[in-house]
């Protein structure tokens, strides 16, 4: 599984990226978790707010903080 976290590294895709290692750990998965900070490459994802999380591929979620157990159900699909 490879998730990423699409943001500049504000306090709102820190808090992206914290809830989702939290999820993981406590679904007790292990996953590479890449932060992609580069305007560039974020727009490459389609992506028109940050910050975004990316599960294998697909945007499941931007402009937006999602909770730790939304990400959970999203890891569980």
């Amino acid at each position: 599984m490879e998730i990423k976290i699409l943001g500049t590294g504000c306090p709102n895709c820190k808090k992206l990226e914290a809830n989702t290692k939290r999820a993981l750990d406590e679904l007790k998965k292990e996953a590479d978790v890449e932060k992609v900070t580069e305007i560039q490459d974020i727009i490459g994802y389609g992506v028109m707010g940050t910050p975004a999380l990316i599960i294998d591929g697909e945007v499941k979620v931007y402009g937006r903080v999602a909770s730790a157990r939304e990400i959970k159900g999203l890891l569980i699909k």
